[in-house]
């Protein structure tokens, strides 16, 4: 007999075509002011939250994939371009989704600032939370050193 999960929160795209459930509650939500995700969301900032591979589903449609470097994927929306998630190529990584993309955003505060160091000077934004610039710590180093972004210029 199979288990039958029971979302713990649920989202998806813009125009409904994609949809996904975390079957835990989001985790390590936070933003990360680095040069990929504000390209790869067209913000000033990535908002993610997370879940366990194993306790996440796309539940309707699928999303298209971009590998935005050799390290990990994003996925949006090919309809209508709602970014949605993104997971390094790690079988022990989350997923993490859009905040925005998030049915009910409001239970996924933020708990950190990830890539500060390319935070836009203009940019006022949760100030009490504690923050890291990439790579700060030696297991991070170690992780980035063999990444290669994708992109054409």
């Amino acid at each position: 007999m199979s288990e039958v999960k029971t979302p713990v929160a649920t989202g998806g795209c813009q125009c409904g075509a994609v949809r996904y459930a975390l079957y835990v509650a989001p985790q390590n939500s936070h933003v990360c002011h680095c040069r990929m995700c504000q390209r790869a969301t067209g913000g000033v900032f990535a908002a993610l939250a997370g879940a366990p591979k194993a306790d996440f589903a796309w539940t309707k449609g699928a999303p298209t994939f971009y590998a935005s470097s050799n390290l990990a994927k994003r996925g949006f929306c090919q309809a209508c371009g709602t970014p949605l998630s993104f997971a390094y190529d790690l079988p022990e990584a989350r997923t993490y989704v859009t905040i925005g993309s998030l049915d009910a955003p409001q239970d996924a505060p933020i708990v950190m600032q990830y890539g500060v160091e390319s935070q836009l000077p203009w940019v006022r934004f949760c100030e009490d939370v504690k923050s890291e610039r990439t790579g700060e710590d030696a297991d991070a180093q170690a992780f980035f050193v063999g990444m290669k972004i994708n992109q054409s210029s």
